[in-house]
């Protein structure tokens, strides 16, 4: 479960802007997990919530965005939304595609306090 890791990560990202921007408590923590991201969420979800105890989210609501994937069909030339990267096009069939969008794992806002 390679989530597990990726909250270890998240945790120090944000205990690193916690020091940097001197706030102690995050009460939000935001994040976005593309379809094409390769996290399952409610994995992420639970590992975030177990390590946050005793650092800066312990008690922080998590709320975690997925948007959709998205690519550009080669073959005929167009934006397409896909749930996996080894879809097909849904208008030619064809699997001439590049992932352009849903690919991301990233913090988008942190509600914070300095008590």
């Amino acid at each position: 479960m390679h989530e597990l890791s990726l909250a270890g990560g998240i945790v120090r990202l944000v205990e690193d802007a916690a020091a940097r921007e001197h706030f102690r408590r995050v009460s939000m923590l935001r994040l976005e997990a593309g379809a094409l991201a390769g996290v399952e969420v409610r994995a992420l979800r639970f590992a975030l919530e177990s390590v946050a105890p005793g650092t800066c989210l312990e008690g922080a609501s998590i709320e975690i965005d997925e948007p959709p994937g998205t690519a550009w069909c080669l073959r005929c030339a167009c934006h397409i939304e896909i749930a996996a990267r080894t879809d097909a096009c849904p208008r030619c069939g064809g699997f001439q595609i590049q992932p352009t969008g849903g690919t991301e794992l990233r913090v988008l806002d942190l509600l914070v306090h300095d008590d």
